[in-house]
C-alpha cells in the first residue's frame, strides 16, 4: 500500500477495504483519500466464513491488472511462515 500510495496516490481520490492478515484472527479494515490512509482490526472472522481480502479504488489513471498482479504478489501462501 505504501508504494501505491507514494507512486498513484494523487489519482487515488478513496480507498477503502477488509484485509485478512495470516495469522491474524481479526478483520483488518482500512480507508483512505488520496495519500492519506487509517486502519484498525476490526471484528474476529466468523467460524466457517471464507477468509479474503476486499478492496476498492475509486481514482483515475489506476490500471486494475497492475493493481492486482501487485496486490496478488503479496498474498500469503498457505504453510507459509514470517
Amino acid at each position: 500500500m505504501g508504494n501505491l500510495l507514494r507512486t498513484k496516490g494523487a489519482d487515488i481520490f478513496r480507498s477503502k477495504g477488509i484485509l485478512a492478515i495470516a495469522g491474524e484472527p481479526k478483520q483488518y479494515v482500512f480507508q483512505g483519500v488520496h495519500m492519506l490512509l487509517d486502519g484498525e482490526f476490526g471484528r474476529d472472522w466468523h467460524d466457517g466464513e471464507p477468509r479474503g481480502n476486499r478492496l476498492v479504488f475509486i481514482g483515475r489513471h489506476l490500471d486494475r491488472t497492475t493493481l492486482e498482479r501487485d496486490f496478488t504478489a503479496c498474498l500469503a501462501t498457505a504453510g507459509a511462515t514470517a
